[in-house]
């Protein structure tokens, strides 16, 4: 019996290390005790086991990424699970595939709660801010149900940069200060406690967003379960504003409506809140796209544009630079726009999809075209570019951007070349993405594809001016 020690409860590269070092030697998984610490089984020794009887193995990337989430399980059977599970992946790479395998169907339920306690985490940390000697810091307490604050952090550090803070919890605490991020031992509730004034604020804005007709009691407790309640100030609002629900309701249907909300005007206003939008896309985790990217690619352009263009998602050198629209399709797309007389510094450009979806081939990271879960998890970004910008004229190049747009499949051939009526007397175009131009193997045709593609540029030019 062999007996594994790991730095921490979250420790996984410790833990790849060892299980590594076990497959190789053909170490049975039942011969193996993991332990955290200092804690000793009597029966299990330290010495490291036999010389290995194979060579270096290789497990499909997504064991990797499923074992990362999933160790920061709090069951502790999850490092004997996840080796078991390494071994039948070297064994029968296929089975990760299997969702009724016994073993894998463990696995990803363990990742499942975790990933909600990431999420959970993210949502409800509530930061009240302290007096100090050094200035403000503004500390929150957060109570995990797994060991994921060491993989949270990250995602603080990016949210809450300029902040000076920590996040207290029983087990480990995090400190920012503007620079480095630290750890402290655990905490208690009453460490964090303070009366923030901006709390009141807080609850007014909660008070005044709370929509009855749309209350589902049940949805609210599994989104939002008791137990984080008393660590939110909007909280304690919760139970007046269930129990007025009703009477609530029937105020807004005998209230008639109000007239469509007007254009937003005042140039600093939207800009400021393009800016806090942005800021905020920069930590998404919406889909698993993230974990892969160098960054998100959010839209750019002047808050007041008239036309948007939608693209499909970033490609290759728009993720490693941060923009849109400034690869080989790129440059395409700006020759097009200046032959039919469109300045693209007053256009805003953005994708349906704000992470580049690749898969790799040695260096190089090959484009794969987003699916629906993907454009899904991206629509409230899209969502809210929409009503920050207003544009009239919205422009989706490719069927990717056309789906985005329109919510449904669509067949650019039989909708391009003519407006189609959105909501609020918005425009709609769908045409052709510009790297499909670069993807025409006939050069005739590729000339005759591009002159086509600069005439309808040219004719929603024109559109756009018979709009003002």
């Amino acid at each position: 019996m062999y007996r594994a020690r790991l730095n921490g409860p979250d420790d996984f590269d410790g833990w790849r290390q060892a299980a590594r070092t076990f497959a190789l030697a053909g170490t049975a998984p039942a011969d193996i005790v993991w332990q955290c610490g200092d804690a000793d089984d009597l029966f299990a020794t330290d010495e490291p086991p036999p010389p290995p009887e194979a060579a270096a193995f290789s497990v499909p990337r997504t064991f990797v990424e499923l074992a990362e989430t999933a160790i920061l399980h709090r069951d502790p059977e999850r490092f004997a699970l996840l080796y078991a599970l390494l071994i039948q992946s070297r064994d029968r790479p296929a089975s990760l595939e299997d969702r009724a395998d016994p073993l894998v169907r463990r696995v990803e339920g363990l990742a499942k709660a975790v990933r909600r306690d990431l999420h959970k985490m993210r949502a409800f940390v509530r930061f009240r801010e302290l007096a100090t000697p050094d200035g403000p810091r503004f500390v929150a307490w957060f109570e995990p149900e797994h060991h994921i604050v060491r993989a949270n952090a990250g995602f603080f550090v990016r949210r809450f940069a300029s902040m000076r803070w920590s996040i207290l919890t029983p087990e480990i605490s995090i400190h920012w200060d503007g620079e480095t991020l630290s750890e402290g031992p655990g905490a208690t509730c009453q460490d964090a406690s303070g009366n923030d004034p901006v709390e009141q604020i807080w609850r007014g804005y909660y008070a005044a967003i709370f929509n009855p007709a749309r209350l589902k009691i049940g949805a609210m407790l599994s989104e939002m379960p008791r137990k984080y309640w008393r660590n939110l100030p909007e909280a304690a609002l919760i139970p007046e504003l269930v129990a007025g629900a009703q009477a609530r309701e029937a105020a807004m249907i005998a209230t008639p409506p109000k007239p469509a909300r007007p254009k937003i005007t005042h140039h600093g206003n939207a800009a400021t809140a393009w800016h806090a939008l942005r800021e905020e896309a920069m930590g998404c985790t919406r889909c698993p796209l993230h974990r892969d990217t160098t960054q998100t690619v959010f839209g750019e352009g002047p808050v007041d544009a008239r036309l948007m263009f939608i693209g499909e998602q970033p490609g290759d050198q728009e993720d490693l630079a941060g923009r849109p629209f400034v690869g080989p399709a790129g440059r395409l797309f700006d020759q097009a726009l200046e032959e039919a007389g469109i300045d693209r510094g007053r256009t805003y450009v953005t994708n349906a999809v704000k992470h580049f979806k690749h898969e790799r081939r040695g260096k190089r990271r090959i484009h794969q075209t987003p699916e629906t879960p993907d454009i899904q998890a991206c629509r409230w970004w899209l969502t809210q570019e929409l009503e920050l910008i207003q544009p009239r004229i919205i422009v989706a190049l490719g069927a990717t951007a056309g789906r985005a747009l329109l919510g449904k499949a669509v067949t650019i051939n039989r909708l391009r070349g003519a407006p189609i009526a959105l909501e609020n007397k918005v425009q709609g175009w769908i045409t052709v993405h510009p790297s499909y131009l670069l993807r025409v193997p006939d050069e005739a045709r590729k000339v005759e594809e591009r002159t086509r593609f600069v005439k309808e540029l040219r004719d929603i030019g024109e559109q756009l001016k018979a709009l003002a």
